[in-house]
């Protein structure tokens, strides 16, 4: 569901958009490992505008559709191993930001969908929570100037998506003419029943 947010968001900001490219590291990369390395990731999505220019072209996003929320101080802390994550490893769920193997064929497969090697990603989230979440653009510049991933996003700026405010730009740009996605439609429906969203 977040990735169709996600989506319409993108379009609806002059954006062609593509789902679920998936990349995995090259054999050739050295440490390759079949056990480690043999399942592929994905890029939940990207966006390509065919009239703006430099990183701010091509928009890939992260979806992250946690209901309890998005902690990007503690999940920071996690990364960099300065907290203990419960279940799995927290780099399993930002390996394009974390691991150099990953980070190479990510980047990879941006280029081959979109031409360029840099662009703008973001971690697309229900809603921030925790110390620091009042303010999307500093927990962003956190995120950016830690670096590890400031290495593996080098010419790429940052940010964080939030549902919230995406559902806003999305209500915004409402008109009363059937929307192209059922998101869209679901918002006009919405609208129209009086359901505040």
């Amino acid at each position: 569901m977040l990735e169709q947010v996600v989506e319409d968001y993108l379009q609806l900001n002059g954006y062609f958009t593509r789902h679920n490219l998936k990349f995995r590291p090259s054999k050739a990369f050295p440490g390759y490992s079949a056990h480690e390395h043999s399942v592929a990731s994905d890029v939940d999505v990207i966006g390509i505008h065919p009239s703006l220019s430099g990183p701010d072209r091509v928009r890939v996003v992260s979806c992250k559709a946690w209901q309890a929320g998005f902690f990007p101080a503690g999940k920071l802390a996690e990364l960099r191993e300065e907290k203990a994550n419960p279940k799995r490893a927290t780099w399993r769920h930002f390996r394009e930001l974390w691991r150099p193997e990953w980070s190479e064929a990510f980047r990879d497969e941006v280029e081959k969908a979109a031409g360029q090697r840099d662009f703008h990603y973001s971690i697309a989230v229900a809603a921030l929570k925790g110390p620091g979440s009042n303010d999307p653009t500093a927990a962003a510049a956190a995120w950016s100037a830690d670096p590890t991933i400031a290495k593996h996003l080098d010419g790429c700026t940052f940010s964080f998506l939030t549902m919230k405010d995406m559902w806003a730009h999305l209500q915004a740009s409402l008109t009363t003419t059937p929307a192209a996605s059922e998101i869209g439609r679901l918002a006009q429906l919405l609208r129209a029943a009086g359901v505040e969203a």
